[in-house]
Order: C-alpha cells, then structure tokens, then sequence
C-alpha cells in the first residue's frame, strides 16, 4: 500500500532553491532516512510532507486511510496542562472516557444517579473494548524510558529538551500508520535513543525520519534519500549500504570521466591540426568536445577540511580535586577528582538532569563548587561549544562573527598556514555569496555549524563539546571527528551519539547512583562491552549466593530466637520460583536474539521482508531481555540485601 506521494516539489528560500521537480513516495512498512548538508532543505521537505509548509510547485497526496503524527524539530504546546495529560491526550477516545468516567466517579460519591450510573456502564464497557483502562501505564512508561522525569509538571515551564522528549512521547503513544519524525533523537540520552531505536525497528510503521545519528540511522532505515544539487538519489537499504553505493557511483562515473578526458585529448590534437576546408564539419565536432569539457570533470564530494593549529598548555592545566556539585537538593557528583594532561580525550555519559553538562561548567570554572578545589593553569585558552548557541546575532552578518575573533588564524605549518575568516568559512561548507547574509536568514543546522565554526577560529588548547551533534549535518560531523583525530590538547565531550563517541574519545565517564562518576578506559562500545560483563559477573555472583542459601539448612527454633536479627530470611517461595526461572530463560533469550542477529546481518538488502520479520522478533525478545532483567536485578537486590544483614549480624557489626 502506498503512504504517500510527493510529485514534482518544488520550492524556494529567500532566493535560493531549495529543491526543484522532486518526485518521490513511501510505501507500507518503509523507513525512510532523508540526509544532506545543513540548510539544504531537509527540514522544509517534512514540513511539507508533514502539511505544515506549501511547496511553491506540486502536491503531496496522501492515502485516505493512513493516519500520521508529525514531530517538528522545534516543539511547542498550544494548552499549558501537565506532562501526562499532554501524552495521553495521544489516544483522544480514551482520554476522554478516562475524563469522564472519573468525572462521573465524583458525582456519584455525591450524590447517586441512574442515568449517570448507566452511563458509567457504557464507559466501562468501551473502555474494556479499546484497552483504554492501560493507557496511563503506557504514557509513563514511555515518558520514564525517554527521560522525561516529572509528569506532573506543566509543559510551557519545561526546557526545549524536555518538550522534545513530551512531544516524542506523544507521537509515540498514538501509534499512527506513519511517523515524521525530525532529529528524534536531539536532547535523549544514549539509553534512550537505544530504547527508541528498538521500538521503530519492531512497530512495523512506515517512517520518514531526519538524524545525524549514524548508528541510528545504519540500524532503523531500510531506503536513504539524500538531498543534493536541488535534486534528489535513492539507495535502497540502510546507511552503510549507502555509503558502499555512493563509493561506487563515484568510482565510476570517474573511470567514465577519465576515459573521457583522454578522448577529450585525442579531438583537442585532431582539431588543432585539422584541414581549413573542413571548417563546417569542425563547426559540430567543437560544440560537442565543449559539451564533453563540461561533462569530463571527476565528481568530488564537498568535505570540510579543518585545519588548526594548538596553542602551547603548560604544565598545569585543569587541577579538579574532591568536586561536590549538588542542585536544587539533589546530588549531582561528589568527590570528582580530574587531573588533566595533554591528549586527554573523555567522553561524558549518563541519563538526563544527571549533571554532565553541570560537570562541564563546573570545570571551565563557570559554576560554583559546593566542595573540592579548582585551578586552571595560565595558559589554558577553553573552546566550549554549548547546546544553545549564545554567540550569534540575527542582524549580523555570517562573516562578521568570525572576524569579530580574529583576522586570521596561525595553523603553524603548509601553505595555507594563516587562514582568514572567509578561508574558513568555505571549508565549512559557506559558500562566498553565503558570507554577507544574515544570521537570521540561516537554518537551525547552519547556525550550529556556524557556531562551531567560531569556537574553533579561537584555536583553543582545551575544547569542551557539550552535545555537538545536535543539528549539526554529517559531513560537519565527520569533519570535526577528523579534525579532533589530531587534536593535541584536551578534549572533553557530552553527547548521546554513539558513532561519535566511538571515533572521538579513549575514556567514559558514566555518572552513576549517588553521585559517582565511575571512569571506563575506551570508546562508548568498549563501555558497553564492560557494562555487560559486569551485569554478568553480578549475575553469577547472586547464583552463588542463592545456591549456598539454598545449601543452609535453617537454624533451630530456639536458637533463632536468641539471635532474631541474625537469622536469614530467605526468599518467598515465588521469588525463588521466579529468580530459578530466569537463571534459565534469560541466557536462553540472549543466545536467540545472538543467533537472530547474525541471521539478519546474512542477508542482503533485498530480502526486506524476511528482514523486518527477524527485525520485530528481535525487538520482541529484546523486550522480554529487558524485563527478566530489571526482575532478575530485583529479586538478586532483595537476596543480596538479605545476605549482607545476616553476615553482619554474624560478625556482630548489627
């Protein structure tokens, strides 16, 4: 069944053209992944599919029995309720009847009532029908696994963030034929976007979708559409096999565009050396070789190349000691310590409001310390790129900002050692015409690269990236990766993208309970990979200590009495019944979903269909995964605790 059509779009920006004549559309089931450079038009094309933007040319027709929700990449609520009932108002009917059935509720406690009373009958009834009863567990459930903390609170107090995540979670619980969804995974923690990765893969819905997530991108789409040239290319499969067909599209038309040249030679030498009498056939032969000089040229892609040198850092450069930072009563770290040297590179992690972007602020000495010690050495020069961007004005001009800092920059070696402002900004991707426009006239993705840009024309010897890839494009990306490879100085960073953190940095540091920050050697896979081992070695662990309770034989009546607070209290019959059974299932699951996954990664991508199948059974088994877990975890918790108070009465330390 087809979602969608778009035919012939076109449309314009100020005077640029954005696209022109695209046609294109989405069948059932497909999950569309649409990417291109910032400002290129992403944005306005799911707007327009999405009925918020009209196209200059063309039409959008939609199938009269598809129902779709569309997230903006700027959400905003028109009524100021609560969290909650801004989810759930997602499921109308059922909100409404939830609405009055409690608002009958009240009445009856009051005063009794047949009408109402029959009515209440009918709303039970079709609440029964729809499944309407679960629809508050639903919306916390995905509230809790986006993030999104305080359901009580209304929605016009939150931050961007958080209205995001609400607004997610509200697309979400509608579960329509088709989501829209642009930059879902901008101000949700690593978790989460791993969470709702795994949900999009296992709905079955059709999807078009904006990310600069790349590991998001590789595991949800099954065809890419990228913008370029005020056209549009389709590659069927997910980001890498992309990439692979992009390579080669390349690599061929520049073996054609080689062979070309040389026959370009040939007619060049046939034409200088020709007879004047054949002047009129020489006429159609030289219109065709300067068709052919217009064709012949290789096809380069347009890669930012960052080039900056790195200032001198002496010997002292961030002297972080027992930092204690607490906000509003809660504890957000305590007992950091950090001692920085040259070529640190640290990846910060953990849920959101957990304090990553506080820690950040707290060593570039821009928030106050509630304990510890703080010394940034004389020489330290900090680049930190925030979340919001603070630095630039609407009414000033996009070059302006960067000479506002410098006239140049030193890089210290090569022919291109001194780079101005406008050398600069053609390396990000600013065309020169580009250079006198107005800040205001920019995308939300240009600014942020624009952004970017002026932080690192101050040639910091520190950089601090606070969520760096939000709304930044791809090739912006892959360029800062390519230059932070080479990056002598410090280099700390906050962000949820995965891809990102693998190629960027060789410690983690994971904020856990209580206010630890816990410090991993290794890229964010390589944390993983140790967090699962410690799952596991826990796992084996609480085995042990359940089979030697199982072992003890329990204690006299009248010796138990003696000593009551050293008595062990084993579990109830149905947790040690449900702690046995998943000491069984859990690794059994775990070896399905292994042997799943390597099935799916066999195949090619034209086997779609047998693709999403293995695809929902893997998210069903890695729901299943989840919560034998987080049960495991809590009955172990239960018996560990049990244990631990018998040892130490034991000890007499009760």
């Amino acid at each position: 069944m087809t979602i969608f059509a778009c035919n012939n779009l076109t449309k314009k920006f100020d005077r640029d053209m954005l696209f022109e004549n695209i046609s294109f559309g989405l069948e059932q089931g497909e999950r569309l992944g649409i990417i291109g450079r910032n400002g290129i038009g992403k944005t306005t094309l799911l707007r327009i599919i999405g009925g918020k933007e009209e196209p200059d040319t063309g039409e959008v027709v939609f199938n009269k029995q598809v129902r779709y929700e569309y997230l903006e990449q700027q959400t905003y609520f028109d009524s100021d309720e609560i969290v909650l009932d801004a989810v759930m108002q997602a499921k109308k009917e059922n909100y409404a009847l939830l609405e009055e059935h409690s608002a009958i509720m009240s009445q009856l406690n009051v005063k009794s009532d047949p009408k109402k009373e029959a009515r209440l009958i009918e709303i039970n009834h079709r609440l029964d029908l729809i499944d309407g009863w679960n629809l508050e567990n639903e919306a916390k459930k995905i509230l809790s696994r986006l993030g999104a903390e305080d359901i009580t609170k209304s929605v016009n107090s939150l931050s961007g963030g958080q209205k995001k995540r609400v607004a997610l979670a509200k697309v979400l619980l509608s579960e329509p034929d088709l989501l829209i969804l642009d930059e879902p995974t901008n101000h949700l923690d690593a978790d989460s976007v791993q969470w709702l990765q795994d949900r999009l893969m296992n709905t079955g819905g059709s999807l078009v979708f904006i990310t600069h997530d790349r590991y998001f991108l590789d595991a949800v789409s099954t065809r890419i559409m990228e913008i370029d040239q005020k056209r549009v290319f389709h590659f069927a499969g997910n980001y890498q096999d992309y990439l692979e067909k992009k390579e080669a599209i390349i690599d061929i038309h520049n073996s054609a565009a080689e062979h070309n040249r040389t026959k370009l030679r040939t007619e060049l030498a046939w034409l200088q050396r020709g007879a004047r009498a054949r002047r009129t056939k020489q006429k159609s032969r030289i219109d065709w070789i300067s068709k052919m000089e217009e064709t012949t040229g290789k096809i380069k892609e347009k890669k930012i190349k960052i080039e900056l040198g790195t200032s001198f850092l002496g010997k002292r450069i961030i002297d972080a000691n027992y930092l204690t930072k607490s906000i509003g009563g809660k504890l957000l770290f305590k007992d950091f310590t950090y001692i920085a040297k040259p070529g640190d590179r640290y990846g910060i992690i953990g849920p959101n409001g957990c304090g990553k972007s506080t820690l950040l602020n707290t060593l570039a000495g821009l928030t106050h310390i509630d304990a510890g010690s703080l010394k940034i050495g004389d020489s330290v020069k900090i680049g930190f790129y925030k979340q919001e961007i603070t630095d630039l004005k609407d009414d000033h001009t996009v070059i302006s900002v960067l000479r506002d800092v410098a006239d140049f920059i030193d890089c210290g070696v090569g022919r291109e050692r001194y780079l101005t402002p406008r050398d600069l900004l053609l390396k990000f991707n600013f065309p020169t015409q580009q250079h006198s426009s107005l800040i205001g006239t920019l995308s939300g993705g240009e600014k942020r690269r624009l952004s970017l840009c002026r932080m690192l024309m101050e040639n910091p010897n520190v950089i601090f990236l606070d969520e760096p890839t939000n709304d930044l494009d791809i090739p912006t990306l892959t360029a800062l990766e390519e230059y932070l490879e080479d990056y002598y100085g410090v280099l700390l960073i906050v962000s949820h993208d995965r891809a990102f953190l693998d190629r960027s940095v060789n410690f983690i540091w994971a904020f856990e309970e209580n206010g630890k920050v816990k410090e991993y050697p290794g890229n964010y896979s390589f944390y993983l990979t140790k967090k699962e081992e410690e799952i596991a070695k826990q796992r084996k662990l609480n085995a042990e200590l359940n089979a030697q309770t199982k072992k003890s034989s329990p204690k006299p009546e009248n010796e138990a009495q003696d000593k009551p607070a050293g008595r062990v209290k084993k579990l109830s019959y149905k947790d040690q019944r449900e702690f046995d059974s998943l000491e069984i299932e859990i690794p059994k699951l775990e070896a399905e979903r292994k042997s799943l996954e390597t099935e799916m990664y066999s195949l090619p991508p034209t086997e779609y269909k047998k693709i999403e199948e293995i695809s929902v059974k893997l998210g069903e088994i890695s729901e299943q995964i989840d919560e034998k877990t987080m049960k495991w975890l809590e009955i172990s918790d239960k018996l560990e605790k049990q244990l631990n108070g018998a040892s130490s009465a034991s000890y007499g330390l009760n």
